[in-house]
């Protein structure tokens, strides 16, 4: 179990300011939450083989192939202000 004192130094630590309250429910949550990790350390998963994805998938991505797109015409057609077949905006840089 997690003591008051390692509560109020991560507290202090991460500036959060705890009433003494949170202090108490911190430290029953942290406890728990310890708790649990050391069931999960103590868990034999020697016959598991490592996977970077839960699922068998091996990819879910379609390929990434250039297709046609819409000519720039048609896609600036609703554009308050173009050049050069550019969308046209205002410099957001200093000194320009």
């Amino acid at each position: 179990m997690i003591d008051r004192k390692t509560v109020e130094n991560v507290a202090k630590l991460a500036r959060l300011g705890m009433t003494e309250e949170d202090i108490t429910t911190f430290q029953q949550q942290l406890s728990v939450i310890l708790e649990n990790i050391k069931i999960l350390q103590d868990a034999d998963v020697s016959g598991v083989s490592p996977t970077d994805h839960a699922s068998r998938l091996t990819s879910v991505m379609r390929a990434d192939v250039p297709q046609p797109s819409y000519p720039p015409e048609v896609l600036l057609t609703n554009a308050p202000d173009q050049e050069d077949n550019y969308l046209k905006v205002n410099a957001v840089l200093e000194g320009e």
